[in-house]
């Protein structure tokens, strides 16, 4: 994090395209819009920028009072989803004589465009706005020279006909991008795909992403994008099975038919004693949060489908990998990353996880408060040691 030193070095410059001062403490939009202009980094400094908050713009500070809510305020667009793909920020706040700043470190993207409520904000100088057409493109160009994660690498081999166009004009768009920018959007298919990290401009070809989310046939190219669910009678695989099927194709589609399957064939009402309420068998958000993780953080490179297994007393849910990145046996799941970012992404888009790094964690909550007495139900979550 930035020190006091040289927090006082940039207070003493004129603003410029890696410093957004601010006296406002509660302007989410300019917030939002500065911290996306950042993660953008368009003039490729690849160093951090910084969000300053209680300063004039010649560098004077507003008399602010100390408030720690003005850095939750800041922190929250890294796991709100406004921000996507989710922001590296680090927040701090520093007291002066005649006012308290707070400031917000924004790492650069390695994943661009990133996108503010659906809009690429950049900045370039004293310019501040919406990229244009051929600046979208220049982000999009970008990240293919320092991807990083599977699911952005070009999937070689591939065509446009290898994914469902309609699926992503149709279905995925409208919850991806602004309604504004939609409508004024006259691009080449190619371009828009690429806009959203769905497109290789340079290889010419779809991203592994693009397969999975809108693939005709995602497992021609990517054998293990399955998930297999089987329903035993006993509390182990030796069991007989009752039922099994398997969710296979492009994840917009399966996602959606995963959700429904959780609703109308995993969760029962039970009831325990006459006269009291009925209550269900586990709790729908911890299943669909469990599953969906799964899908998201699974590593595709293996051949392996997802499981998810029904027993007489328990679910359990697995996928191949271990856990990724930051992410530790000893920290999880209060710490989390993103084997797939941009799976993680369009997730979030289509309204099938509601805020980023917390699946885990409110899975488990919801378990907790769902403790049924004198009933051997529970959830067995093997993915807390596969992500």
């Amino acid at each position: 994090m930035i020190t006091r030193e040289e927090l006082d070095k940039i207070l003493s410059n004129l603003e410029e395209d890696s410093v957004e001062k601010t006296i406002s403490t509660n302007d989410a939009s300019k917030f939002g819009e500065a911290i996306c202009s950042f993660c953008n980094d368009f003039p490729a400094h690849n160093k951090p920028g910084y969000l300053i908050v209680g300063v004039n713009d010649d560098g004077s500070r507003c008399g602010l009072q100390k408030d720690e809510k003005i850095l939750q305020t800041l922190m929250d667009f890294r796991t709100d989803g406004r921000i996507v793909p989710p922001p590296v920020i680090t927040v701090a706040g520093y007291e002066y004589p005649d006012g308290y700043v707070a400031v917000a470190e924004v790492q650069p993207s390695f994943q661009p465009p990133t996108r503010f409520k659906g809009k690429v904000c950049i900045r370039i100088g004293p310019r501040k706005g919406y990229a244009t057409d051929m600046e979208e493109r220049i982000l999009s160009e970008k990240r293919s020279s320092f991807a990083t994660s599977w699911d952005t690498l070009p999937c070689y081999g591939s065509t446009l006909n290898d994914i469902s166009i309609d699926i992503f004009k149709l279905t995925y768009l409208p919850t991806a991008i602004d309604e504004e920018t939609l409508s004024a959007n006259g691009r080449e298919i190619k371009e828009q795909l690429a806009s959203l990290k769905f497109y290789d401009l340079k290889a010419d070809c779809p991203t592994n992403a693009a397969i999975l989310m809108f693939g005709t046939n995602p497992r021609f190219f990517i054998s293990g994008a399955a998930v297999q669910y089987v329903r035993f009678t006993g509390n182990d695989e030796v069991s007989d099975f009752e039922y099994e099927t398997r969710f296979e194709g492009d994840l917009t589609t399966q996602m959606r038919q995963m959700e429904e399957f959780i609703k109308s064939q995993i969760i029962k009402k039970v009831l325990h004693n006459i006269g009291e309420e009925h209550q269900f068998n586990f709790p729908i958000s911890a299943i669909k949060e469990l599953l969906f993780n799964a899908v998201i953080h699974r590593d595709y490179q293996s051949n392996a489908a997802i499981k998810f297994y029904e027993f007489s007393d328990r679910i359990e849910i697995s996928n191949a990998g271990g856990l990724f990145g930051k992410a530790r046996p000893e920290n999880f799941p209060r710490e989390n990353d993103y084997r797939n970012p941009t799976i993680a992404e369009a997730a979030y888009n289509l309204g099938y996880v509601n805020r980023f790094n917390l699946g885990v964690q409110r899975a488990k909550a919801a378990l907790v408060k769902m403790v049924i007495p004198n009933q051997n139900l529970f959830l067995t979550n093997l993915l807390a040691s596969r992500l």
